[in-house]
């Protein structure tokens, strides 16, 4: 098991923001959280983590491993270092002042092996020609795709096993969320683990291979993804069905 999320307990003040998650990820899965806005969803990756803190929120119980060892004892930046999980963030949140280049190569600085970082960014380019194109271009100057774009690309140059990924279709138009879903797809498959919060839970259905949904704290249902896409309360509260 990669990732296990275990009675997870998270106030904000006195506010419960979660009461009681637990889930797991396997090596090589797309697993996908989905809900309402104000279910959770984003409090649990920013946990995972180890951003809770910084938003003004604690966890006072339960536990997130990874690969057996307590996330919740470790500092964002050693989440990132130490483990290689990433994070693509809701809102993109890229170094607007940077370029598209200095923005990749940035999130390798922890890396000591230039041909690898050398081969990633390789790879970045290869899956997204518009970012080569505008790789000296300053990253404020992006549209919103590429900027989307850009955030995939920064995550997949801290080369770990685990990407975390925040309403990653936000803001795009249909066509750029259908390309950008087959990429993450094209992702998932040459071995990087995901855990997907989508605010279209359809699509997220479509390419997850298991789903939980989350009501108010709490993980009401779990099951294959193609279980939650036929069970007839998540089509009516989710799924415009």
């Amino acid at each position: 098991m990669l990732l296990s999320v275990e009675g997870l307990a998270v106030k904000y003040g006195a506010i419960h923001a979660l009461h009681d998650i637990s889930f797991h990820i396997e090596e090589g899965e797309m697993v996908t959280l989905i809900g309402a806005n104000g279910a959770g969803k984003s409090t649990t990756l920013w946990t995972i983590m180890g951003q809770i803190g910084e938003l003004g929120g604690r966890v006072v119980n339960g536990r997130v491993l990874y690969k057996n060892e307590s996330l919740l004892d470790h500092a964002a930046s050693d989440i990132v270092r130490k483990f290689g999980i990433a994070l693509v963030p809701e809102g993109r949140r890229i170094f607007g002042n940077l370029t598209v280049l200095e923005n990749l190569k940035l999130a390798a600085y922890t890396r000591r092996d230039a041909a690898g970082v050398a081969r990633d960014l390789e790879r970045v380019f290869g899956m997204f020609p518009r970012l080569d194109e505008r790789k000296s271009q300053l990253a404020d100057l992006l549209s919103g795709g590429e900027q989307q774009m850009l955030a995939v690309g920064r995550a997949l140059m801290i080369n770990g096993q685990l990407m975390l990924l925040d309403e990653p279709s936000m803001g795009l138009s249909p066509l750029l969320v259908a390309n950008l879903f087959k990429t993450l797809y094209e992702i998932n498959q040459s071995g990087v683990t995901m855990l997907l919060v989508e605010q279209n839970a359809k699509l997220a259905l479509r390419y997850a291979s298991r789903a939980y949904v989350l009501e108010t704290g709490n993980v009401a249902l779990h099951g294959t993804a193609q279980e939650i896409d036929r069970n007839p309360l998540v089509k009516q509260a989710y799924l415009g069905g």
